[in-house]
């Protein structure tokens, strides 16, 4: 059963976190309206497009804020249970600072696996819809490119053409077991190929010794040249964005990159990021408590705060 004094120091964290978390939340919807009017000044879109898109990317970033949330709150229950001398009081009834940093601790840990079971999938699949109303006010909205159990599919228009690429194996730059199908604007099929080896490393993709099939024909020769908006790179970066993803999807689309043969790093280190989070969250508590509580030392609050930021930024760039 939670003693009195327990219930008494959790409410009290929870509620300076969530004044913190709501504090951020206003800003940074602040700074997504400003970023988001400036992309949509040449663009006719309702007036309250921007608010919407800026409300639906906000909790993707207060996740990544969350470290310096728990640092913030962690700091400012201090300084209000030093401004009403609440501390002497724990002090007179034989609470220990290391009990109360233990309190806190647990708490935070508590808070952390909620976030990550609950408000990091609400967050992901936000940002996920965020990212489909967006990317059709954007010049790639005619492009896409997705990785299932089926192996890496493409969709690319060049001047007047469709092209559908689907292949099993990418390895580098080289696509493997690779099937194209080229269509008119109206859908209509034009011409397939067939070729095992397609460099992409640029736009001008090279296929080597291609099986075409066209006009019920087919015939094979040694190599020909196909342009694309996609390269490697291009493709890389389409699937960077794993923030938009929830913590199944990851586990998916990794079992999907290992069967295609395509580098699953990103996705490990995103998915060891998700179950190490609660551990990371716990570890700024315990450092903002500790330098809260070094009163012998350093009795000034605003210093308390400068150096707990300071140092939760170097661990936050270490940690990525």
């Amino acid at each position: 059963m939670i003693k009195t004094y327990s219930k008494f120091i959790i409410f009290n964290f929870v509620k300076s976190f969530f004044f913190v978390t709501l504090i951020l939340f206003g800003l940074i919807i602040i700074l997504n309206v400003l970023s988001e009017i400036e992309f949509f000044k040449k663009i006719n879109v309702s007036s309250y497009f921007p608010l919407y898109l800026a409300i639906l990317n906000a909790p993707s970033f207060i996740f990544e804020m969350f470290p310096f949330i728990f640092i913030l709150s962690t700091q400012l229950y201090f300084i209000n249970i030093f401004e009403d001398n609440q501390i002497q009081i724990f002090k007179y009834s034989g609470l220990k600072n290391s009990k109360l940093i233990q309190i806190i601790s647990l708490t935070t840990f508590i808070l952390s696996i909620i976030i990550i079971i609950f408000y990091y999938n609400i967050s992901s699949n936000l940002k996920s819809y965020y990212l489909e109303l967006k990317i059709k006010y954007t010049a790639d909205d005619k492009y896409l490119a997705v990785v299932t159990n089926n192996g890496l599919w493409i969709k690319d228009v060049v001047n007047e053409s469709i092209f559908i690429i689907n292949a099993s194996k990418i390895n580098d730059n080289i696509l493997s077991d690779a099937f194209i199908t080229q269509f008119d604007k109206n859908f209509n099929v034009i011409k397939n190929i067939k070729s095992n080896k397609i460099d992409i490393k640029n736009n001008n993709w090279i296929i080597y010794e291609p099986i075409i099939f066209e006009e019920n024909e087919k015939k094979k020769i040694d190599k020909i040249n196909l342009f694309s908006n996609f390269d490697y790179e291009k493709i890389r970066n389409l699937f960077s964005n794993l923030s938009s993803l929830s913590l199944p999807e990851l586990i998916k689309l990794k079992a999907n990159y290992d069967s295609l043969n395509y580098s699953s790093t990103d996705v490990n280190i995103q998915i060891q990021k998700l179950i190490s989070y609660p551990f990371f969250l716990t570890l700024m508590t315990i450092i903002a408590s500790t330098i809260m509580l070094s009163r012998n030392n350093l009795r000034n609050n605003t210093l308390k705060l400068v150096i707990g930021l300071f140092i939760s930024v170097i661990i936050y760039y270490i940690n990525n």
